[in-house]
């Protein structure tokens, strides 16, 4: 899958824990994004071509089991490991007055860098996310206990290399189907599912999955009234994983912070309203204090 089109041209950031391939396109004030599992910048294709007009984006596969370019065998592959990894990449490509946008478990990761590696962070963006006591969400809680029997894990890579049965499972609530009301075609399915098909992307990722714990977000939650930089939480009234109280509670947390409901919307608002999510971006780059809550 071609995504220069969409994303820009790519490049390869090594940092510490190993090579991450990074996109850029456009230029102005910069925004970062993070996926989630599963997933690699493809997630943005809809939402970055309309906003590089303004501004500099940057989109990366990050090393969440949709990656190609295997990490270091000793890289920290935990959720604070991950997150210092978008600190690092940021670092190293010397952005600064970041905006941060973060979906699914990349939103997790986002809220660990602005509360872990905040230097470089001037605002964040948070679509429906793990948060709280949700992470993982229950539904995907096995891919946990799969991680754990590595037999089980490698019979289902195994059964992903069958097209049919790599769609059918892609399609499934357990699967994309549960993230998007759009379907998600075969060749983005694809471009989601084989790179886990090749050992070093299936050791990253179970790598993570065994470190999944909901201490992680339980433990950046206590820091969040302490972040003096704008939030813009925008969540999904259909979301079937992240509760819509969840993004109520962290809009009520970051103490300059601006909430919006999205109707018709799952998790992946970038695929279901991605218009919608354009100008709330662009509206909040530009005057990030609007409709903001003031500090308590």
């Amino acid at each position: 899958m071609d995504l220069r089109n969409e994303l820009g041209e790519s490049t390869t950031i090594t940092v510490d824990s190993g090579p991450v391939r990074v996109y850029e396109q456009g230029s102005g004030a910069t925004l970062v994004f993070v996926h989630g599992l599963f997933a690699n910048a493809a997630v943005w294709r809809k939402v970055v071509p309309a906003l590089a007009e303004n501004y500099r984006c940057i989109t990366a596969d990050w090393p969440f089991g949709s990656h190609r370019l295997p990490m270091k065998s000793d890289a920290d592959l935990t959720a604070t490991g991950l997150a210092a990894i978008v600190a690092e990449v940021i670092e190293a490509m010397d952005l600064r007055d970041v905006t941060l946008i973060g979906n699914d478990g990349g939103g997790m990761l986002t809220q660990l860098t602005i509360t872990r590696h905040p230097e470089r962070i001037a605002r964040i963006v948070l679509t429906p996310c793990d948060a709280y006591e949700n992470f993982p969400p229950p539904m995907f809680a096995y891919l946990c206990w799969m991680a754990r029997v590595p037999v089980t894990f490698e019979l289902v890579s195994a059964a992903m290399r069958v097209p049919l049965l790599r769609r059918l499972l892609g399609r499934s609530p357990i699967g994309y189907g549960g993230l998007s009301h759009h379907k998600i075609d075969d060749e983005l399915l694809d471009h989601y599912f084989t790179p886990v098909l090749e050992r070093g992307i299936r050791r990253d990722v179970v790598r993570f999955l065994r470190s999944v714990d909901r201490s992680y977000t339980l433990d950046a939650a206590p820091s969040f009234p302490e972040v003096d930089r704008p939030v813009l939480v925008v969540w999904a009234s259909d979301d079937k994983f992240f509760p819509l109280e969840h993004g109520e509670r962290l809009a009520r947390d970051f103490p300059h912070s601006r909430f919006v409901l999205l109707e018709n919307s799952r998790t992946w608002v970038s695929e279901d309203r991605p218009e919608t999510l354009i100008s709330l971006i662009d509206e909040f780059v530009r005057e990030p204090e609007i409709g903001c809550n003031r500090p308590r």
